[in-house]
């Protein structure tokens, strides 16, 4: 049946198991990215895809002993679907996405698709394969190139793919590599196919398509995020860790981090006067400031209004963040070029490994991180965190950290303030309103709030005291748009709606915070 030797053959055929094995797992990765930007909650989104890829190949691989010949037309064909409907997928999605409300079904119907199409190449492989070897050199060698590919893969998706060539191109990148493996394929085994020369024409046509796709992918990218933000998008980034839009309507300003408002230029003062201002004027000292998260710059352009400021520690773990804080125009103007201040040190480290790792004590610590929608967040809002944030806090200090809405997060936000007060003795929650966001909440807690915390009857009075007493003289904080003294009482009512709940605490090993989180979002999305 097969003319060509073993020599030329087999070495064609392995090499094009791992080829189409990295594939494969690209598809699958490919697709949890797409829902994880556009749904959130990452862990479910990366679970319900691979599981419903794995079933799917299942059962691919099971309709493939129903093909009983003409294998090599077969696989080819099967790489030239795949390589189609692989490379679509992306500019499918973006488009169902932002115009239609059925993004479910068509996902499923991808992971479905592609799922059946890898689950039947690799067992047609084998069997032309055993063609040309024993059966037990075929499921050691097919095997081992099938597991090497997804190595690969696994590696260059998040670390090459995704941050050079972003979603859309990367998923085109690997639909041409299919479409490669079919012409190549067909070329070679053509004196032994009936259609060989008619795939490989097929296969050619859509590659080059395909390539001038990815040469019109930023006009299509920018077509669809357009559609999807509303305003005009003035700046769209595929990080290694993250998807960073910035967009304009007027004068407002809004920064997205995958697809999730970080903040909007006309009321963002409201948020970063709450979160910075409080634990800046109650700490006993504010020398030494910490800031995890905040790689917009806002909040250090705040703590920078404190002349006594001597060090500022920013940690942000996405180096283009920072980067856009210290050089994008809008950025720059709207934070006035704190991030370039000789008193701000930058550090673009995962902020556990870095407090971990430290051994400076600082007066006040700032927590402006994302919300915990996925474990790798949720663990910077742990019991373990708090921690060893406790052991860099000095005696006097105060801690305070963005902790979402208390009305459209309740556990979560109670969940957060819990943890806290399960490590510091003195905590205390508050919220204001950001039109943007609406209501949103904070949590302080520390040494220096104890003083303040001996009768709560009293509170809402001792606290403004303390206010007036600590902004005497410093103009730059009497000359706040939004936190005025008068406003310290309303923002420690929270009402019924809003009100403590109990929750569990939120440990590394559990994590119960994202849970309370996810299930909130979907509520509101």
């Amino acid at each position: 049946m097969f003319s060509h030797a073993k020599k030329a053959v087999y070495p064609v055929l392995l090499v094009s198991v791992l080829i189409i094995a990295g594939c494969g797992i690209l598809y699958e990765l490919l697709l949890s990215s797409i829902s994880s930007y556009f749904l959130g909650n990452s862990i479910l989104q990366f679970s319900l895809t691979i599981g419903l890829f794995m079933f799917f190949m299942g059962a691919g691989s099971y309709v493939s002993k129903y093909i009983k010949s003409q294998l090599f037309e077969t696989f080819i064909t099967i790489e030239i679907v795949l390589g189609l409907l692989g490379g679509i997928s992306a500019i499918v999605l973006y488009f169902t996405f932002a115009y239609t409300p059925h993004y479910y079904l068509y996902n499923f119907v991808f992971i479905a698709v592609l799922g059946l199409l890898i689950g039947l190449e690799i067992p047609i492989v084998a069997r032309i394969i055993t063609h040309y070897t024993s059966f037990k050199e075929t499921v050691a060698e097919v095997f081992s190139f099938d597991y090497m590919g997804a190595l690969v893969a696994s590696v260059i998706f998040p670390l090459v793919l995704l941050p050079t060539l972003g979603i859309i191109k990367t998923a085109l990148f690997i639909g041409i590599i299919n479409l490669l493996i079919a012409f190549y394929n067909a070329l070679f085994f053509r004196d032994m196919l009936t259609h060989g020369i008619k795939q490989a024409v097929v296969a050619g046509v859509i590659i080059a398509g395909f390539a001038s796709a990815m040469f019109f992918s930023p006009y299509i990218d920018y077509r669809l995020e357009q559609k999807i933000y509303q305003d005009q998008v003035i700046f769209s980034e595929q990080t290694p860790y993250q998807k960073l839009v910035l967009t304009r309507w007027n004068n407002d300003y809004r920064l997205f981090i995958n697809g999730a408002i970080q903040f909007s230029s006309i009321d963002e003062y409201r948020y970063h006067e709450s979160l910075v201002h409080l634990p800046m004027l109650l700490a006993q000292d504010n020398a030494k400031v910490l800031v995890l998260g905040g790689g917009d710059g806002m909040a250090v352009r705040e703590v920078l209004k404190y002349p006594k400021v001597e060090q500022i520690d920013l940690v942000d773990l996405d180096p283009a963040m920072t980067e856009l804080g210290q050089t994008h125009p809008v950025l720059l103007q709207l934070n006035q070029g704190a991030l370039n201040h000789s008193k701000v040190h930058i550090y673009n480290k995962d902020a556990y490994n870095f407090v971990h790792q430290s051994s400076t004590i600082y007066d006040v610590i700032i927590i402006d991180l994302p919300d915990p929608n996925n474990t790798g967040l949720g663990k910077l809002y742990s019991r373990e965190f708090y921690s060893m944030l406790k052991g860099r806090l000095a005696a006097g200090g105060i801690l305070a950290t963005q902790s979402t809405s208390p009305y459209f997060a309740r556990e979560a936000f109670w969940c957060i303030k819990h943890t806290i007060a399960s490590v510091f003795d003195a905590t205390l929650p508050y919220q204001t309103n950001v039109p943007s966001f609406g209501i949103w909440g904070f949590v302080m807690a520390g040494g220096g709030l104890r003083p303040l915390l001996t009768d709560s009857t009293t509170l809402p009075n001792r606290l403004v005291k303390k206010f007036e007493t600590k902004r005497v003289n410093q103009p730059a904080i009497q000359a706040l748009k939004y936190l005025t003294p008068g406003k310290i009482p309303t923002m420690l009512f929270f009402e019924k709606d809003m009100a403590d709940t109990p929750t569990k605490i939120n440990t590394l090993s559990t994590q119960p915070l994202v849970d309370y989180y996810n299930k909130s979002a979907d509520n509101w999305r």
